[in-house]
């Protein structure tokens, strides 16, 4: 639960003020510790408001074209000479008109498009945040429990800065992500599992002596790396013109993703920087039919989330025992969303939909986003009258077996005029 090395005292212009229990409010020092003492709930960054309501939109707009520019809204970074990064963030809000046509939605459509970040996904923004925060209490190698676009970002990160990685996956994780993991150079070991197999061994790893100096992203650093998931909130609303979006449709693999975009809209609206709509915003999750123990929770009228075995082709939101599901929960509920899944054909629809509509390829995470989008319109339960905002959270090539049997050449011929005139090309 927490680690032998101690924290150092936040910096001056740091606005975290410590670690406090989402279960029990117990307080505790900024350290690597990810579980409460009191009850074993999960641990996240308790901040100062006063210091929050001291950021102004000035403040943000002169910063640095990635997610820094919010560093006096997270809890480390305000070094930039202290950053383990690869400067990700504000990538692009597309308008996605054509897509909305396709699904009936008349007010305007966005996909906030994380594929564009250096590594692919949006774990570029939480692992830039945990490592820099890892840096800052001591630790010199970095490690996760990952489905595979974690596992990307920790060994380029680790890269970057010249530190030792050593990175934990499912044996059976789609090829692209194990290349595009390998090729940094860092210790990658698959697991003989699945991924919730991987992280309990980590959470046991992170206890031996042997792993002390080791900070594990997404275990003993783990409230620092939730944070940086907020950046995907703060863009969209400065994006947005400082606006909160009525409606947004998050996948989920553990939840803590919707948790914290639902989190970084409430802190902007609180402290001033951007407005929310008159009836406030709506948060919707997304997941595959194959791994929906969140989803199944919430239709089932309960907050009791019963872990299943994950099967199906979205394998980056494979995770049977999410350990945010209860809270994605109750930000779904609070706001008056709704959580649904897709199986896997339709999640091949919808990757397939959002590339020939909005020319974004993303992987099965976002095709699980957008077959949801679809199915959450036909149900009833998003207003196609409201402003939406659908979150693709990864690029489609790491994933391309998912639609490889599906897309090929158009035409094959001859490299002639006549061959192309039998083929119909010519009239």
């Amino acid at each position: 639960m927490t680690s032998a090395v101690s924290a150092p005292s936040a910096t001056p212009t740091s606005p975290a003020r410590g670690l406090v229990c989402r279960a029990c409010g117990a307080e505790y020092p900024l350290a690597a510790q990810h579980a409460c003492y009191e009850c074993f709930g999960p641990l996240e960054v308790a901040y100062d408001q006063a210091a929050l309501a001291r950021v102004t939109r000035a403040d943000i707009e002169s910063g640095p074209q990635n997610i820094w520019r919010y560093a006096a809204l997270l809890p480390t970074g305000q070094d930039p000479a202290q950053r383990v990064t690869l400067n990700p963030g504000m990538t692009p809000l597309v308008a996605a008109p054509a897509l909305a046509s396709a699904i009936g939605l008349q007010a305007p459509l966005y996909v906030k498009d994380d594929s564009a970040n250096p590594t692919h996904s949006f774990k570029d923004r939480v692992v830039s945040v945990a490592l820099t925060a890892a840096r800052g209490l001591g630790f010199n190698r970095f490690a996760c429990a990952s489905t595979g676009n974690l596992a990307n970002s920790v060994a380029a990160h680790a890269a970057r800065v010249g530190a030792p990685s050593i990175v934990f996956i499912p044996y059976d994780l789609e090829q692209g992500k194990v290349i595009t993991t390998a090729v940094y150079g860092g210790d990658l070991v698959a697991i003989e599992g699945s991924y919730d197999d991987v992280n309990r061994l980590c959470g046991e790893l992170v206890e031996t002596d042997e792993f002390e100096d080791t900070a594990f992203v997404n275990v003993n650093v783990r409230p620092f790396y939730a944070e940086g998931s907020k950046t995907l909130g703060y863009e969209v609303a400065e994006q947005l013109g400082w606006r909160i979006p009525a409606q947004v449709v998050i996948p989920m693999a553990s939840g803590e993703l919707l948790t914290k975009i639902d989190k970084a809209f409430s802190e902007l609206v609180e402290i001033g920087l951007a407005t929310a709509p008159a009836d406030g915003w709506t948060v919707f999750g997304a997941q595959s039919e194959g791994c929906n123990p969140i989803a199944t929770a919430l239709h089932r009228g309960t907050d009791e989330i019963i872990p299943v075995k994950p099967t199906g082709i979205a394998k980056s939101l494979n995770i049977g025992d999410p350990a945010a599901g209860a809270y994605a929960i109750e930000a779904v509920r609070r706001t008056g969303g709704w959580m649904d899944y897709a199986n896997d054909e339709e999640i091949r629809a919808g990757i397939r939909l959002l590339a020939e509509t909005t020319g974004v390829f993303a992987e099965t995470a976002g095709g699980t986003t957008v077959a949801v989008l679809q199915k959450l319109v036909a149900a009833g339960k998003l207003d196609p009258s409201k402003e939406t905002v659908v979150y693709n959270t990864g690029e489609g090539l790491k994933t391309i077996d998912a639609v490889a049997e599906q897309v090929g050449p158009t035409y094959q011929i001859k490299p002639s005029l006549r061959g192309a005139r039998e083929a119909g090309l010519l009239g």
